[in-house]
């Protein structure tokens, strides 16, 4: 079952996530396992199953990094393990330095200051990241799906941040 087929959609990166929505809703009126009440264990647990993948189908192609990660694995690329080590030292760099910043937050003169500093860098270069997995997804041939996968290898680790600095966040203002 592809994704965009059974939500009507086309297959594309960019999709409009109210017709992803409404469809969602729709199909989730019709496979619902309270229409299966009173029908056979059988067709109860076939309802399970199909409503079940309508959920795990929304929730990947509503998220970009899981759609693009979807796309890429229908299009036949091999997706890098996250523990598979980056060959891109610069970008092994630049990582270094964010962690190094956000473990900084806590001794800034301005606190307010410098978490909206970190956020803002954060925002900025995960959205330079996003922009060049658009265009490489349009693109669709196999040199730039190889590197829209480690591209999307980036912007996780990216989120991984943002994780981090709310983390942080948190623990800074709860004192």
């Amino acid at each position: 079952m592809n994704y965009f087929d059974l939500f009507a959609l086309p297959h594309s990166f960019e999709i409009d996530l109210a017709k992803l929505s409404a469809a969602f809703q729709s199909l989730q009126k019709m496979a619902h396992p309270d229409k299966f009440a009173h029908a056979s264990s059988q067709q109860q647990l076939l309802a399970v199953q199909k409503s079940a993948n309508i959920n795990d189908a929304y929730q990947i192609l509503k998220t970009p990094i899981k759609r693009a990660e979807y796309m890429l694995q229908q299009r036949g690329t091999d997706m890098p393990s996250e523990q598979t080590s980056f060959q891109d030292t610069l970008f092994l760099m630049r990582q270094m330095e964010l962690h190094e910043m956000l473990e900084e937050l806590p001794h800034a003169d301005d606190i307010d200051g410098a978490v909206n500093a970190a956020n803002e860098t954060l925002d900025n270069e995960y959205q330079i990241l996003f922009c060049q997995l658009q265009q490489l997804m349009q693109d669709n041939n196999t040199a730039s799906d190889k590197i829209a996968s480690e591209i999307v290898r980036k912007l996780k680790f990216y989120q991984k941040l943002q994780l981090e600095l709310e983390r942080i966040e948190e623990q800074l203002f709860d004192e």
